[in-house]
């Protein structure tokens, strides 16, 4: 059998970034429901949070699942389980993602950060977040 550990450190947003996730019970509900179908689907989704129109996801990678399809099962599902219960809107997340590796001597960071997500937001709106990831990692934004 093989062990693996890698944390990754995803980020989505919706479609246009629309702020489609408020209230803050609405995210709450959304995140709650992520974590279980993660669990059901045998993803480890340690911690899950976000605001109004974005969601940052602390995941374990499987032995056995892509990034690219672990980022599927989250968004697709959850998106689909949205859109059939009666919240008012459709929910459409955006194709692309962020993914970034975690260290094991940063998760305790990373968890707080992700959990701090409405303090965080009061002062530093999400298009600057974004701007500041690309810096950090060094990608580029693609028209």
């Amino acid at each position: 059998m093989s062990w693996i550990r890698v944390w990754v450190h995803f980020v989505f947003s919706t479609k246009n970034s629309h702020r489609l996730l408020k209230p803050y019970s609405l995210r709450q509900e959304l995140f709650k429901h992520m974590k279980t179908n993660a669990k059901e689907k045998n993803l480890y989704l340690d911690t899950v949070n976000g605001f109004e129109q974005h969601a940052h996801c602390l995941i374990s990678l499987s032995r056995d699942i892509t990034i690219s399809k672990t980022m599927q099962l989250i968004k697709g599902e959850s998106a689909f389980w949205f859109n059939h219960n009666d919240f008012g809107n459709k929910l459409y997340w955006q194709d692309d993602y962020w993914a970034a590796s975690v260290s094991e001597s940063h998760l305790e960071r990373v968890r707080k950060y992700i959990m701090n997500q409405e303090e965080h937001h009061k002062s530093v709106p999400f298009s600057e977040e974004v701007d500041k990831f690309m810096k950090k990692y060094g990608w580029q934004h693609y028209k």
